[in-house]
C-alpha cells in the first residue's frame, strides 16, 4: 500500500502536530518505508542516501516509544561526525516539541564533557553521540544503556570507514540483547552485512534506489543569505535579472503565505499555491501565471507537481528542500524547450550541509554570489529602462514626439540633455537610499564548495573591526581543518558566541583567528592545549595587526568569514547550543 500522508502511519497527535509544523507535505520514500518497519518493533536495514530524510525515518518512531515519565535513557543514535550528531539531535528536538518530559542530548568531542555530565545527570531519555564520546561516558559510567529499547547507527558506513568498528561493537554489546537495532547506511559493504548479520535479528530492509540525479543545463548560483534578510536578497535579484517568470520554493504552507503578502506588499505580482488550496482556487492561480498576470508563483514542493510552463527564466529555492531529488525537480522547472533558465539557492548555517549533499549526488557546479547592493540594482533598472529606449527609436514613428520635444526645448530654453535626464527620473523614480548590506547579508565565505564568484568580478575585503586581537593556531588546510571548525571549537570551550568571532583565515599549517581584545587572553589561556578534529592545539597572541611571520603573510585578497553560529550563553559558563 503506498503512504501519502503522515496520518496514514498511525502516529501520537503530537507527533503529527509537530510534523505539520515543519512543513512536510507527505513522507518522502524512506520514510514511507522505515516507518511502519520501526513501528512494528522490528530491527531494519535502511538503505538511502544523505539528504533523503533519514533521520526523521528513525526519529519519530524513537519518540513514539520513549516513555516520557522514565529518566533512563532509552534510545540512542552513534553518529559519525560531530556536526551529524547535532543535527540529528535539533530535529529529534523539534519533532519532540509536543511530546513533553523527553530531553534529547547530543554529545560529542570538542565540548566539555563536564557539561555533558550535568545533563546526564537530570535524565536524559534520548542521546545521540559520536562512538568515541560515547565511549567515554561508559567508561566513567555517566551513560548507562541496561534500559536501551532502540539503538540506531547512522551512516554506518561512513563509521565503519573511519575505524570505529570496535567503538560501534562495544556499544551495541552494552545495550539489552532485546533491544531493537536500525542501522542506516548509504552502500553495503561486506562489514556493513557482517555488522548486521551479528547484531540485527529477523530484520527487515528498507531501501530507496538512488535514481539518477541530473540537472539541465541550467546555471545554478547560491547565496549566504540568513532567513530573515531573504526576501530583501530575492527581490533584489529579481530587479537584477527581470525574469518574464519566476517559481520560488517554499517548504512549508505558511512560508508560501508569507512570501506573498511581503512580495505583493512590495508590489511584485504574485500568488501561492500550496496544499490547502481547492482545485479551483489552484486553477485559477495557474491560469493567471501561463497567462503573465502572475509573474512569481510561491509554491511548496507537492503543490508544485505537475505545474509545465515553459516561460518559467528562474527558480529560488528560499528553503532548501528535505530531499536531493526535490531540488532537481525544483530547478527542472525553468530552462525549457531549449531556453535558457537560472536557479538562486538561498542558505545559511547548517543549512550548508544539505547544500553540500545536493552538489554531491547532481555533481552540479553551483557559483557562489553576492547580493546585488542597491546601486547593482539602480544600474539594472536603468539598463533595462535604456534598452527599451533604443528599440523605440529603432522602431521609429517618432515625428509627432519630436515635433512636441522641440517645442518645449524652445520655449523653456533648455537643453536636450536636461530634459532626457528629467524624464529617465520621472520614470524611474528617485533612486532607493543606500543600505549597510552588511546589516544585511554575510560576505560570501571561502572553501565551502562549488565556485566563488563576485558580480562584475570584484573582489572586496572586509577591514579588522576594532578592538579585535588576532590569534594563531599551528592547524590548516593540510590538516582538514576548516572554518566552522576553528568557530565551534572556540565557541564550544570558551562561551563566545559565532558572532563575537571575527575574520578566520586558513594556511595550508596554521589559521588565524581574530576575538574581541578583551576576551583574547581567556581564550588563549582556554584553548591551548585543546583540540580541533582530534589534533593537539597551540595558539599564541599576535602583535596588534600583524602576523606571525610577515615573510608569509596570508593574502590580503582572500577573506574568510564566519558561519553564523550563535552560542547561546555569554562566555564562562552552563550548557552551550547553537541557534540555526
Amino acid at each position: 500500500m503506498s503512504i501519502e500522508q503522515f496520518a496514514e502511519l498511525g502516529l501520537s497527535e503530537e507527533i503529527l502536530k509537530a510534523v505539520q509544523d515543519m512543513g512536510f507535505e507527505e513522507p518522502s520514500p524512506i520514510q514511507a518505508l522505515a516507518i511502519p518497519m520501526l513501528m512494528q518493533g522490528r530491527d531494519v536495514i535502511g538503505q538511502a542516501q544523505t539528504g533523503t530524510g533519514k533521520t526523521v525515518a528513525f526519529g519519530i518512531p524513537i519518540l513514539e516509544k520513549v516513555d516520557p515519565a522514565n529518566r533512563d535513557t532509552q534510545a540512542i543514535v552513534i553518529c559519525p561526525t560531530r556536526e551529524l550528531a547535532i543535527q540529528v539531535a535539533e530535529e529529534l528536538n523539534t519533532l519532540a516539541k509536543y511530546r513533553k518530559g523527553i530531553t534529547v542530548l547530543p554529545v560529542y568531542g570538542g565540548q566539555p564533557i563536564d557539561r555533558q555530565f550535568r545533563v546526564l545527570r537530570q535524565g536524559v531519555q534520548v542521546v545521540i553521540g559520536t562512538p568515541g564520546r560515547v565511549m567515554d561516558h561508559l567508561d566513567r559510567g555517566t551513560i548507562q544503556l541496561d534500559k536501551i529499547k532502540i539503538a540506531v547507527l547512522d551512516e554506518a558506513d561512513e563509521m565503519l570507514d573511519m575505524g570505529f568498528r570496535e567503538d560501534i561493537e562495544q556499544i551495541l554489546q552494552a545495550a539489552p540483547a532485546e533491544r531493537q537495532t536500525v542501522l542506516f547506511s548509504a552502500t553495503m559493504p561486506p562489514d556493513i552485512l557482517r555488522l548486521a548479520d551479528k547484531y540485527l535479528t529477523d530484520r527487515l530492509l528498507a531501501k530507496v534506489s538512488q535514481k539518477v540525479l541530473t540537472v539541465p543545463n541550467i546555471e545554478q548560483f547560491f547565496y549566504e543569505v540568513p532567513r530573515g534578510s531573504r526576501l530583501e536578497a530575492m527581490c533584489r535579484i529579481i530587479d537584477v535579472y527581470n525574469p518574464k517568470l519566476s517559481i520560488v520554493f517554499s517548504n512549508t504552507k505558511r512560508g508560501v503565505d508569507q512570501i506573498v503578502e511581503h512580495l505583493q506588499a512590495r508590489g511584485y505580482m504574485s500568488e501561492g499555491l500550496h496544499g490547502d488550496m481547492n482545485q479551483g482556487q489552484r486553477d485559477r492561480v495557474m491560469g493567471k501565471f501561463r497567462s503573465g498576470n502572475v509573474e512569481i508563483l510561491v509554491a511548496t514542493d507537492v503543490a508544485a507537481r505537475g505545474i509545465d510552463v515553459d516561460d518559467v527564466e528562474a527558480v529560488f529555492n528560499f528553503d532548501i528542500p528535505s530531499d536531493v531529488e526535490y531540488y532537481v525537480h525544483r530547478i527542472g522547472r525553468t530552462g525549457r524547450a531549449g531556453r535558457t533558465g537560472r536557479a538562486f539557492t538561498f542558505a545559511s548555517g547548517r543549512e550548508f550541509y544539505k547544500l553540500r549533499d545536493i552538489q554531491r549526488f547532481t555533481k552540479a557546479k553551483m557559483v557562489q554570489r553576492s547580493v546585488p547592493s542597491v546601486g547593482d540594482v539602480e544600474q539594472a533598472k536603468t539598463e533595462m529602462f535604456l534598452n527599451r529606449v533604443r528599440e523605440s527609436m529603432t522602431a521609429g514613428e517618432l515625428d509627432k514626439q519630436i515635433r512636441t520635444v522641440e517645442h518645449f526645448l524652445e520655449n523653456e530654453q533648455v537643453s536636450s540633455l536636461d530634459m532626457a535626464a528629467a524624464l529617465l527620473k520621472m520614470l524611474m523614480g528617485p533612486p532607493r537610499e543606500a543600505q549597510d548590506d552588511t546589516l544585511l547579508f554575510t560576505e560570501p565565505s571561502r572553501g565551502r564548495f562549488g565556485d566563488r564568484e563576485h558580480p562584475g568580478g570584484r573582489s572586496r575585503e572586509i577591514a579588522p573591526r576594532q578592538g579585535m586581537t588576532r590569534l594563531q593556531l599551528n592547524v590548516g588546510r593540510h590538516q582538514n581543518v576548516e572554518v566552522r571548525d576553528v568557530v565551534g571549537a572556540i565557541a564550544g570551550e570558551t562561551g563566545l558566541s559565532g558572532r563575537q568571532i571575527g575574520k578566520i583565515l586558513l594556511q595550508d599549517n596554521r589559521s588565524f583567528v581574530e576575538v574581541p581584545s578583551e576576551f583574547a587572553g581567556e581564550v588563549v589561556r582556554v584553548m591551548n592545549g585543546n583540540q580541533i578534529r582530534g589534533l593537539r592545539i597551540e595558539v599564541k597572541e599576535l602583535a596588534q595587526g600583524g602576523h606571525a611571520d610577515d615573510d608569509q603573510r596570508p593574502p590580503r585578497k582572500r577573506p574568510a568569514t564566519v558561519r553564523p553560529f550563535r552560542a547561546k550563553r555569554p562566555m564562562g559558563g552552563g550548557s552551550q547550543g547553537w541557534d540555526k
